[in-house]
């Protein structure tokens, strides 16, 4: 038994433009795509940052030495012990990181020593 309709059915075009020039295609999707995934940078506005850890600005530097010494130590004693729980290649990278934090200590103990020196 033959079919009624052809084997994709015949449509007709329904585009509004006489043809479609793939360029202005291209660039109207640039557009849209800029519009919606783009963000808005103003460049007049000031940058504000973040207040939820705030340093107090009046907080002097030997100060802010000080707690950076005792949180690079801490640091350093967690690598350290973190790194007694593991074997092979992870204990040699947390003990990698243990010795680069407490080279910063070190730069940052000197730093204290030439702001308030030891007799």
């Amino acid at each position: 038994m033959p079919k009624i309709t052809p084997n994709p059915p015949e449509t007709d075009d329904v585009s509004p433009y006489e043809s479609t020039d793939p360029k202005k295609l291209n660039e109207a999707a640039d557009r849209a795509l800029d519009y919606y995934l783009k963000p808005v940078i103003s460049q007049n506005l000031p940058r504000k940052p973040s207040t939820i850890y705030l340093i107090a600005p009046d907080t002097d530097d030997e100060t802010l030495l000080v707690n950076a010494c005792e949180t690079l130590a801490s640091v350093s004693v967690m690598l350290s012990d973190f790194a007694g729980l593991m074997e092979g290649t992870h204990r040699n990278t947390l003990l990698g990181i243990q010795q680069v934090v407490m080279l910063g200590e070190l730069a940052v103990n000197r730093m204290l020593d030439r702001i308030d020196p030891q007799p």
